[in-house]
C-alpha cells in the first residue's frame, strides 16, 4: 500500500475516533481523581471547568480582578485598554501576557500621519503602575512613509485614560456587587 493511502486512512480512522461518545460511560473511582460522578452540561463546554484556566494565585487571591476573572492581568485595566484603543484596528490582543498591539491608524483631521499603539498591562493590580503604552508615528513624505517622533504626551494620556476608565468598571462592579 503506498504512503500516501496509508497517511490518509489513518488520518480518517484517527478523525472519526475523536467523533466517538462517551456517553453512558461511568468511570470508577481513581485514587489520583477522586470518585467518579457524572458530567453536568455546563462542565462539558469548556476543557478547563465552569472557573475556567487560571495560572498562579488562587480565586481567594483575585477579589480585585472581579467576578469569574481568568485572566492573566488586571482584567479592569484590560477591558478599559480595549475600549480606549477600539477605535483603532487591533492587530493581535493577548489577554495572558496583557498586550494590545494595534495597526497603523490615520485621523482624518492628519492625513499626513499615522499612529501605531502598543498597550502593555503590568500586572494583576489596578495601580497607576500597571499599564504602559507605547505610541508610534510616521509622516508620509515623497519617499513614503517614515519614522518621526510622537508626542510625548501621546502616551501618558493614553494611559491616564486608561486607568481612569478602569476604576470608573470597577467602582460599577463593586456597585453592583453590593447590590446584590
Amino acid at each position: 500500500m503506498p504512503p500516501r493511502v496509508l497517511i490518509a486512512l489513518t488520518t480518517v480512522a484517527l478523525s472519526l475516533a475523536a467523533c466517538s461518545s462517551d456517553e453512558g460511560i461511568k468511570v470508577g473511582p481513581t485514587p489520583e481523581l477522586g470518585p467518579s460522578r457524572e458530567r453536568t452540561p455546563a462542565e462539558n463546554q469548556s476543557i478547563f471547568g465552569s472557573r475556567g484556566l487560571t495560572f498562579g494565585a488562587g480565586a481567594d487571591q483575585n477579589k480585585d480582578l472581579g467576578e469569574g476573572a481568568v485572566l492573566g492581568v488586571n482584567a479592569y485595566l484590560w477591558r478599559a485598554s480595549l475600549d480606549t484603543v477600539s477605535f483603532m484596528p487591533i492587530t493581535s490582543a493577548d489577554p495572558f501576557g496583557g498586550t494590545i498591539v494595534t495597526d497603523w491608524y490615520t485621523d482624518t483631521r492628519e492625513p499626513n500621519a499615522r499612529y501605531k499603539l502598543n498597550v502593555y498591562i503590568l500586572g494583576r493590580e489596578l495601580r497607576s503602575d500597571g499599564i504602559k503604552v507605547s505610541v508610534f508615528r510616521q509622516v508620509q513624505g515623497r519617499g513614503g512613509w517614515s519614522d518621526s517622533p510622537a508626542p510625548a504626551t501621546m502616551g501618558t494620556a493614553l494611559e491616564d485614560t486608561i486607568l481612569t476608565k478602569a476604576r470608573q468598571l470597577r467602582i460599577t462592579g463593586l456597585e453592583q456587587s453590593t447590590a446584590q
